[in-house]
């Protein structure tokens, strides 16, 4: 069975950007490990702790405990790339995954920009190298607020069916609710059901998560 590798900047960008494709992962026996790179509060004033949120969220979905590298939140740009990519080197180097999943680079965030280019740093595809397939998905807002001048968009081109998963991701996105907005901001729970069925409608299905291919090997 595949080992699943996911790496994210924050607490709650694994879920909205993968949940549902995490759970049909563990749904078909295979292993989730996620990684948090920032701690995702510490550049809020008076932000909430969110490890035992993420802690919870994980466990929900069948993952294994989330791994916290605790890295100032929202200055990733501040520490040198080669430290952070020795850290998730480490970590791919212990865990060996398969498939991995993290941001676009065209993401507004600084933190989710940094985290896609310390993974595909970390997962150059020397011989015999482990990891054979890496996705990057979508988070609303970071990813839908960029300026398009920037000529970076998202255009998926593979999608992960979560009809019967939908419902997962939202229980799994309640463990965040104090990250959640009402509706019709773009960081609510209809806006997340909401892509997920615009997503399926563009290749005929119901609710899906959308992805870029950074590699695929077969």
């Amino acid at each position: 069975m595949n080992k699943v590798l996911v790496v994210v900047a924050h607490p709650d960008d694994e879920v909205i950007g993968c949940g549902g494709t995490i759970a049909r992962h563990v749904r078909n026996d295979e292993t989730v490990q996620v990684v948090f790179l920032a701690d995702g509060f510490g550049s809020r004033d008076g932000g909430a702790e969110r490890s035992k949120p993420a802690s919870d969220a994980a466990i929900f979905l069948g993952c294994n405990p989330p791994i916290f590298l605790n890295l100032p939140d929202n200055q990733l740009d501040t520490l040198p790339l080669l430290d952070i990519v020795k850290k998730v080197e480490t970590i791919v180097s212990r865990f060996k995954p398969d498939i991995v999943y993290t941001h676009n680079f065209g993401d507004l965030n600084i933190d989710h920009q940094i985290t896609h280019r310390a993974v595909i740093t970390a997962c150059r595809p020397v011989p015999g190298f482990c990891v054979k397939e890496i996705y990057s998905f979508e988070v609303l807002s970071a990813t839908h607020w960029q300026s398009q001048s920037m000529g970076v968009a998202f255009v998926p081109n593979y999608f992960v069916n979560i009809t019967d998963y939908i419902g997962l991701k939202i229980r799994a996105l309640r463990f965040y609710d104090e990250e959640i907005r009402d509706y019709p901001h773009i960081r609510s729970y209809k806006s997340v059901e909401n892509l997920s069925k615009f997503r399926g409608s563009l290749v005929g299905i119901k609710n899906a998560e959308a992805f870029c291919i950074e590699r695929l090997i077969k």
